[in-house]
């Protein structure tokens, strides 16, 4: 992989940056920078990767990340087929820890959002109500400039700053030790997982991928994500599990072999251990929901 995955996101004249992207579908490299983003997914759906946390995302996304803290939205294996006309829609936010000034962020004025960006370092979903505020506001910010569009992104700051219905994203022991040569590798490990899950992956196939033998690999993907890679794997599958959940015309062994179980009670016993029910009770809970 040639694409270089850490670069500075704001020009030199510009005191943030904010990008409305309507494209096929969104950068599938894991990757991080710099910068804070805020973003949300207007349109799209696939597997969000924060760190060493999954899971679906799909329209109404709303997320903050720290500074490179490794993220990746990954749209479903659908949004890739040559003959697609599926689109995607987002709005992302970049800005530096010294978009106010150095040493800003110390100051009483700006304690909260201060406390708000450090709490960012482990990436915030934004859920509720103030999904739906933040939402409006970032649409509004897209045709601001000047001043107005920094007194913009301000009110967004407080605006999230103040709320509850923020949800720390990784674990507090999470930590992000990356080289830039080590993301390369770790990206074009997951961007294989993700676009192969649904067969059978061995160790071996993405051990060979990181020139390694499969004890070593083992190691370095531990140390590097958090987790072993068969719960990894484990993840992913049922990360696309929860999303064929919702329709209403897939069966629960479909969904199963779909997402590349190799058998019903593997996928029953997984599901139940990560999710604390079985797909069965899962699927009902959302029927539930959505005729609620």
């Amino acid at each position: 992989m040639k694409k270089p995955l850490q670069k500075s996101k704001i020009p030199d004249n510009k005191v943030f940056v904010i990008r409305e992207l309507r494209e096929a579908y969104l950068d599938k490299y894991w990757h991080s920078h710099e910068e804070y983003q805020l973003n949300v997914i207007l349109k799209g759906r696939g597997t969000r990767y924060i760190g060493d946390h999954m899971k679906p995302f799909k329209e109404g996304d709303l997320v903050l990340t720290g500074p490179n803290l490794p993220h990746v939205w990954r749209c479903d294996n659908a949004y890739f087929d040559a003959e697609s006309t599926m689109e995607t829609h987002d709005i992302v936010i970049y800005f530096p820890e010294s978009f106010l000034g150095k040493d800003a962020l110390q100051k009483e004025e700006f304690a909260e959002i201060g406390k708000l960006l450090h709490m960012a370092g482990r990436g915030l979903e934004i859920t509720g109500q103030t999904n739906k505020v933040v939402i409006k506001m970032m649409k509004d910010l897209v045709n601001q400039t000047g001043v107005t569009s920094i007194i913009g992104l301000l009110e967004i700051l407080n605006v999230l700053a103040h709320s509850s219905e923020l949800e720390p994203i990784t674990q507090m022991d999470y930590k992000s030790n990356y080289t830039a040569h080590e993301k390369d590798k770790i990206s074009e490990i997951l961007e294989y997982v993700l676009k192969n899950f649904n067969q059978k992956i061995t160790l071996q196939e993405v051990a060979s991928l990181a020139n390694m033998s499969e004890s070593a690999f083992s190691r370095y993907f531990k140390t590097r994500v958090n987790k072993s890679f068969s719960d990894f794997l484990g993840d992913v599958r049922i990360s696309n599990a929860r999303k064929l959940l919702q329709d209403e015309d897939l069966n629960i062994s479909q969904v199963c072999f779909e997402s590349g179980f190799p058998t019903l009670s593997n996928f029953n016993k997984q599901f139940k251990d990560r999710i604390g029910k079985t797909p069965l009770a899962y699927k009902k809970d959302i029927r539930e929901a959505f005729n609620n």
